[in-house]
This record gives structure tokens, sequence and C-alpha cells, in this order.
């Protein structure tokens, strides 16, 4: 694709490969000979003037100064595409994953349990206390999201005359609006308003206004772009609809051009960043709900279709390499190294391909034979965990090529069958930041499988990008790679016009470019979802404590006095404005810490591992974390940059452990 600049605007190139068009993928093993074919360009221009006309190059005829978005880049996406097309005749009895279609209310039943709300409707529903706690900490774009799923489901249950007692959604919800209409919840509170107008002026700048549903677009990786701090303090839901609402009296300005070329960052917090893996798995859980109410929250504010999917009919293989889900692989591969997280297969691949050098010229984008590839996959899958396969005859093109085999093959997608259709939908969000707010939200979502393997995939990408001089692989060329094996493999055999299927292809290779570049970013639990988590344990602790009130009553013990013992312990235990962090594998097992203005959870660790012996020390570096532990949460692993008496004043009954994350 290339971006053309003139006083005519910006044209857009794509390549279509035709029907007489010859195969790439043997070219290149044979002598190096490149295949000639027939080829049709066709032109966008986003001002509707004049087109340019693009000079044809040769096709990996590319210097180290070019942009990454240039005539050939989606030459490069139509190449792959045709690539897999041609692969995939060659394999036989791949895997079907079958969707089934959802009925009326269907969906929405399935989404509400998702949400961990499947009380509010069915057998169970009447009695839906346990989801008020729930759902009090919902901002009102949430609640709205969860409303209006379950006015549908309640409809669909009376048109199908269920025996059971249906619940009217106005009796769920009057208490959570009486509450706030009293006090606002802690996410729409007075400080979270201030925390929106602080970033909301940098955000319409990078913005278009809500309800411009355009193709956006990374510019040249060359171009200057201009830098702001994502808000993750806020709701991404209110923080559209304030755009939305702030848009109304304004002109509308240009057409996203800033909103391409703005560069987010990842904001520092006093608090500590939570990245996904910090957290506990019950708290973990709640994260995940809560993400799921928030980005159907965010598509229904855009008024975008989020539906998710359901494989209820797999045929799978339960052995093997290929064609193998992840879970089965996971599975055989922690028989020989427990702990493993990503299929041993894939780390393999990765670690042939760096073998061979990352500077090599056309990597990713340069296929293997295909005859070649088909035997080593028979070969790999026979000999792999006998551990007798010869990965010295393997070429780094044909590891490359088995890499991304191996991503379009699982029986269900990467991105997951549930929200694949998310992912690409992605695209049609009016921003940058509602696109990576929508894509922080989806990789919370995906299974722990499924986010571990585009973790390492992601991260392999960046390193080869990282050698772009030599390799020349800008983050755009290999985004064009590899969005086809990642989100058209399993639509292949969809019909769709050209201009669509352009569309398509410009989108999903945007989104491969976003998940690449921003991946600090795209792993980080929200500071909001995370206060919403803090909200849930608080309120849960409240009731918790009356049912234990009422226990210790009937059981005639003395609660007052022991609470009072109880208290005076703790006291002179630690002094005000101290805390005690436990260390129990480390030589020093307990330290009273001051809590200063600007003590981190650094130096907290370094104050413990002074107290090792040389050789111990250099051993836990690195491998040690400082914890918070209860209070407002289960377990929270803390970054280095937390200021500790900022997160002691959030979290003031919470415990300070020193210890190693877990497998």
């Amino acid at each position: 694709m290339s971006w053309l600049s003139s006083s005519q605007g910006v044209v857009l190139t794509a390549y279509h490969p035709s029907g007489a068009d010859q195969a790439v993928g043997d070219s290149h093993a044979k002598g190096g000979e490149e295949a000639t074919s027939s080829r049709r360009y066709g032109q966008y221009n986003m001002n509707q003037e004049s087109s340019t006309k693009v000079m044809e190059k040769p096709p990996f005829d590319r210097s180290s100064s070019q942009d990454s978005l240039d005539e050939l880049s989606m030459e490069d996406y139509w190449t792959e595409l045709e690539n897999i097309k041609k692969s995939s005749e060659n394999r036989q009895d791949q895997d079907v994953v079958v969707v089934k279609e959802p009925d009326e209310g269907e969906l929405e039943e399935e989404w509400l349990k998702e949400a961990g709300l499947s009380n509010l409707f069915g057998e169970s529903a009447g009695d839906p206390q346990e989801s008020m706690v729930f759902l009090s900490t919902l901002t009102r774009t949430q609640a709205a999201a969860v409303q209006k799923r379950v006015e549908t489901v309640s409809q669909t249950l009376r048109k199908k005359n269920k025996q059971y007692q249906i619940p009217d959604v106005r009796d769920i919800f009057a208490q959570q609006s009486e509450s706030k209409e009293k006090v606002p919840d802690g996410t729409e509170s007075q400080s979270d308003r201030t925390n929106e107008n602080k970033y909301q002026g940098k955000d319409d700048q990078a913005s278009s206004p809500v309800g411009e549903k355009e193709l956006i677009l990374p510019m040249p990786e060359e171009a200057p772009a201009s830098e702001t701090d994502i808000n993750l303090e806020v709701s991404f839901a209110e923080q559209a609809v304030n755009q939305k609402e702030s848009c109304k009296d304004r002109t509308q300005k240009g057409k996203g051009d800033n909103a391409s070329s703005t560069h987010f960052r990842l904001p520092k917090d006093k608090t500590g960043t939570t990245r996904i893996g910090d957290l506990a798995p019950q708290d973990m859980k709640k994260v995940c709900h809560l993400a799921l109410i928030e980005l159907t929250a965010l598509y229904d504010v855009l008024g975008i279709e989020l539906k998710q999917q359901k494989a209820v009919k797999v045929k799978t293989k339960d052995s093997g390499l290929f064609c193998v889900p992840l879970t089965v692989l996971l599975e055989q591969d922690q028989k020989k190294v427990p702990g493993t997280r990503i299929p041993l297969i894939f780390q393999k691949l990765i670690s042939r391909i760096e073998e061979g050098g990352l500077g090599t010229e056309g990597l990713l984008r340069i296929p293997g034979a295909a005859i070649r590839i088909k035997n080593l996959c028979q070969e790999l899958e026979a000999k792999f965990y006998e551990g007798t396969f010869n990965w010295e005859s393997v070429k780094q093109h044909d590891a490359a090529s088995l890499l991304k085999l191996f991503i379009r093959e699982l029986p269900q997608p990467l991105l997951s069958v549930e929200y694949l259709k998310a992912f690409q939908a992605v695209q049609n969000l009016p921003t940058k930041k509602q696109q990576l707010q929508a894509l922080n939200l989806l990789v919370i979502l995906l299974p722990d499988a499924n986010r571990d393997t585009l973790k390492a995939l992601l991260e392999f990408l960046q390193r080869v990008i990282d050698n772009k001089e030599k390799n020349k692989m800008t983050v755009m060329n290999v985004a064009m790679v590899m969005a086809p094996n990642l989100f058209m493999c399993h639509t292949l055999g969809l019909k769709s016009g050209e201009q669509r299927e352009f569309v398509m292809a410009a989108g999903t290779a945007n989104i491969m470019h976003l998940l690449i570049k921003y991946q600090k970013l795209l792993w980080t639990i929200p500071k909001f979802i995370v206060n919403q988590v803090r909200k849930q344990n608080t309120e849960n602790h409240k009731k918790d404590k009356k049912a234990m009130k009422k226990l210790l009553k009937k059981m005639a013990y003395d609660r007052e006095k022991h609470e009072k013992q109880d208290k005076n312990t703790n006291d002179a235990d630690v002094p005000q404005g101290v805390i005690r962090v436990q260390a129990p594998h480390l030589s020093k097992v307990s330290m009273a810490i001051q809590l200063t203005e600007e003590l981190k959870a650094s130096d907290v660790l370094a104050r413990f591992l002074s107290q090792e012996s040389g050789v111990a020390q250099t051993l836990k570096k690195g491998e040690v974390f400082l914890y918070e532990i209860g209070g407002n949460i289960g377990e929270r692993c803390l970054d280095d940059d937390t200021y500790m008496k900022d997160l002691y004043q959030l979290n003031p009954n919470a415990e300070w452990v020193i210890k190693s994350k877990p497998l």
C-alpha cells in the first residue's frame, strides 16, 4: 500500500491477485527465480481526486530508508494470502470448526454467563443478591449494557413460557439506581471526572469525533508523531460518551489524520501498573467479567455490533503437533516440561528462525518450498517428541513457513472462536485510541493458552522488526504478512466483494500493527477495572463480616473483646507510618519499613536482597517480587515503580510479602 503525498490527498493502492497469478511459494526455493504474473492494481483515493499511477517494482527490492507503507506492502498481504490458499490445497484432513448461529436471546444468555451474571435469569433467578455487589460497582454505561441483555433474555424466556420466575429487569437495577443517585460509585466520582478532563483535551486533539467510521491506517513510521498518555483511570465507554457529547457542539474537524499519527504511552501510576499475570486467579476472573461488560458497553456506545460465537462441534486430533488444540498441546508438553505455558513446537520453531539470524532479508515474507514444508510436517509429527528430529535440515524460511502454518492450522483461531469477529470489528472503531482500548479488553478476555502464545508470537515479531535495517521488514511489512495468518485463515471460504476484501485486508493489517507496536499497553489491566475489583472485594468483605457477626452472636462469643485484643496486638507490632514486609524465602525473613513519599517497591526489594550473599543476591534478583496481599485485593504482584505510601493509603489492610511468581 502506498501513501502518495500530494496536494490531491492520500491514495491507497492495493494489489489483488488475479486468477492467472503464479505461485510464489516455490519460486525462491528453486534457484530464486521470481515468478512473473499479471497484476491488477485497484486505487482508492480518500479525497476522491484523480488517482496517481503507481509503477511496479520487483517484489523484494526494498531499501532500508523506505516508508513502512509503500506501494508493495499490500502486495505482501495478497501474496501471503495466495500462499495460504495454495498451501491449504496440499494439506488433507484439516480440522473443521462448526460455529453455531445463536437462537433469539441465546447470545445474550451466553453473554450474561460469561459476565458472571447467570443468576439474573433462568432457574437461579429470583434471588439476585449475589450479583448486587457486582452490579453496584458498574459504571452507567456498563450497567446499561447489562440491562440491555437482561431485558432481551427476559423477553425471550417469557415467549418460551418458562415455568420458573423471571425477575423484572427494573427490580434488578432499581437498587443500583437509588444508590447511585445518593452517592456516585467510585468509577463515576468527581475525581474520575477530573481525571477524564485531564486527558480529554489531548484525546480530542488526537481523535476524530465519534460516529465517523473510516479506515484508520498507521502513518509511515518515519513520520513525526505526537505523544500522549492513554487514559486508563476512567471507563473507556464513559470516555466515548463524554467525547460524543463534547462533539455535539463542535464543528467536525479533520478526519483522523491526527488520530493515526498519535503515539499513545502507558501512563505512570503511583499505585503501580497492573499487568496481566499480576493478579490472583480469583481477582483475574472478576477482571475478565468486567472486561467483557466494558467491551460490550464501548461497542454499544459506538454503535458497533459485538457478536460472540461459539464452536459447538470441533473435529480435532488428540495428539500430534499440527491441527491440535492449544490446550491438548500444552497437556502433552507439560508432561515433558512441567509448567510450560507455550507449546514446545512453537518455541522451537521461533528458536530455529532466530538461530539463522534475524537479519535475513525477507524473513517471514519469503516462503519455503511447499513440498518440503509438507514433508517436514510429517517428519515433525513422527519424531519431534521422540527427540530424533534433525533440526539442522530445516532452513530458516522453512521454519518461518512452519510457524505460520502452525498458527493457521490451529483447530480454533489463536484469537479464539468467541472473539475473532470482535478483533476484526476493531477496525470499525472511529479512533486509534478506541481501537487500542478495545484490543486491550480483548487481550484480557482471551483464554490463558491463547494469550500466552500470542504474546510469545508478538515478542518474536518485535525482535524481527528490531532488525529491519538488515531484513527490510518494518512493522507494517510484518503486519501485512502476519495478518492473513491470524485473521483470514478461518474465513477463506467466504465470498466478499473486492472493495470489502481490500478494506478487511487493510483493517486487519492495521490491527496486527497495533498488536505488535503496543504490546506493553495491551497487556496492562486498566486501573479503573482494578479499582472496580477492589470495590467488589471491599463490599464482599462487609457482607462476610455481617454474616460472621451473626454467627458469632449465635455462638455467644465476645466479639468486641476479641477485636480489641486483636487491634492492640497489631498496633504494638507495627507503628504508624511503618509496614512490615515478610520474606519467608530470603535470609532476612521480616523487616519493618518506614514509609516515605519516595519509597518504591524496588527500594524495598533492594533492602532485602542486600542482606543476601553475593551469589544468592544475583540469583534472587529478577526472580522475587513484592506482593500486596489481602485487604481489598486478593493478591497483586507490584511493579518496581510502585510508590509504597500511595499504595498503602489505597489498601491499608494489606500484607506485604516478597516471593517468586508462580508458574
